[in-house]
């Protein structure tokens, strides 16, 4: 009889192979645990005598005979010979079948460094998890404080705290195991996350999206990616200049806006709440115009079937070089910069309770989307004209610093890719705001 996909073990040899696995998993040793005993019955293909055979021969003869009769002692208790086996038919599958089988008896087969080693993890989680409750314990006592003496200030509920830290906490730790962030990104990132989650959710869903989205698609096609990028890391492992890049003004304009305005989650609405209103837009144009770039040069690089262009001189480059753009990569980079703004609406959707009674919010996926295709164009000119592109000959890529082979293509070496990235994100964090100020719907 066949049991969970297993194959029939009608052979005594078969059945005395998993009984001894059994005992090894048991750790039948003498003067641990069980002690070695001597068969007391006969079974054809089993050794007689053989010490450390507990259960043994009611397992054997039990497959035999079809889970039939059993013979000798199975499971410490005495057989009768005769209608003994339905009493030792459980305690021969349990010696019998493999430890991958489902049963419901508890998991004795355990080795003990896999013991130890579970054993461990859980004690770590626990740990970490009173330590997470402990810090949120201690930012809502802070808040209640200063809420108290300023009167001002909106207290932090303990329940947003730890949400706040645990999950950019799991979040940050995933990207680490997963090479997305190096130890100071995943660090850098835990901080970012933190200040986001805590000021609006709408902010930490827009950071997660673009986060996950820009570590897939880093991933995406990685063996086309290592031969035109001179620079590439496996999995990307971002560290803390490039989180501080891409979210360092997100992180500022949400600290602006829980002074403004307190921790929670408000409609963008000019006329009912300007200053907040003018920072949320502010906060998504800068993540779109990051998850825009990131779209555009992970996705236009490997996508694209022509050349791509130089955006000042629109001559055809070699890909991989700073400025160079493409069709499908500036789809892309709208693609990205909606998927923020999609994002930001949803949340607003689930958490804002007055939107009957304030503007549209539909728009933010429009202004998210026109915040990554602007902010891949930023990104482009100032990588054209600012950041050095040459053709190195040796290797047959594109490289960003000066050496003797390489052939210059375009930029001067002024600024690096990661202060690319951060003057863009500064320069749609102030552009987007006031330009969606003259657009936005108002009741």
């Amino acid at each position: 009889m066949a049991l969970m996909g297993q194959e029939p073990l009608s052979d005594p040899g078969r059945a005395e192979h998993y009984a001894q696995g059994a005992h090894r998993r048991l750790g039948s040793t003498p003067g641990r645990g069980m002690q070695p005993e001597l068969c007391t019955g006969s079974v054809e293909g089993v050794p007689r005598g053989q010490a450390g055979c507990r259960g043994r021969e009611a397992a054997a003869e039990a497959l035999r005979a079809g889970l039939g009769r059993g013979s000798g002692r199975a499971g410490g208790r005495e057989g009768d010979g005769g209608g003994g086996g339905g009493s030792g038919v459980g305690d021969a599958l349990r010696f019998v079948l493999p430890r991958q089988v489902l049963s419901f008896w508890l998991p004795v087969f355990y080795e003990p460094e896999d013991f130890f080693r579970d054993y461990l993890k859980m004690m770590a989680n626990i740990v970490i998890l009173n330590l997470i409750i402990c810090i949120s314990l201690a930012f809502w006592i802070v808040s209640i404080t200063a809420s108290t003496y300023y009167g001002t200030l909106q207290p932090i509920s303990p329940w947003r705290l730890l949400f706040s830290v645990l999950v950019p906490l799991v979040i940050a730790t995933q990207g680490f195991r997963k090479k997305s962030l190096d130890h100071s990104g995943a660090l850098g990132g835990l901080v970012v996350g933190f200040i986001l989650t805590v000021a609006n959710y709408s902010f930490f869903t827009s950071l997660l999206v673009f986060f996950v989205t820009s570590s897939k698609l880093t991933k995406w096609k990685k063996d086309i990616k290592k031969q035109i990028d001179s620079e590439y890391k496996e999995g990307g492992q971002r560290n803390w200049v490039q989180v501080v890049s891409n979210g360092g003004v997100p992180t500022e304009l949400a600290l602006l806006y829980m002074i403004e305005c307190g921790p929670g989650e408000i409609p963008i609405d000019f006329s009912k709440e300007y200053t907040a209103s003018w920072m949320c837009l502010s906060l998504l144009g800068a993540l779109a115009c990051s998850a825009g770039d990131t779209w555009a040069s992970e996705i236009g690089s490997v996508m694209s079937k022509s050349k791509p262009r130089l955006i000042t001189t629109w001559k055809k480059v070699p890909v991989g070089t700073n400025g160079a753009i493409t069709l499908v990569g500036l789809v892309s980079s709208l693609l990205g910069g909606m998927a923020v703004g999609i994002a930001y609406f949803i949340t607003q959707l689930i958490f804002v309770t007055d939107l009957e009674l304030s503007a549209p919010q539909w728009p933010v996926i429009v202004f998210g989307a026109a915040a990554g295709l602007l902010g891949s164009i930023v990104d482009s000119y100032l990588g054209a004209t600012m950041q050095y592109s040459g053709f190195d000959e040796n290797i047959g890529m594109v490289v960003n610093h000066q050496t003797k082979d390489s052939k210059h293509i375009s930029g001067k070496p002024i600024l690096d890719n990661n202060a690319v990235n951060l003057f863009s994100s500064i320069i749609i964090a102030l552009v987007l705001p006031c330009t969606a100020w003259y657009f936005w719907p108002r009741r």
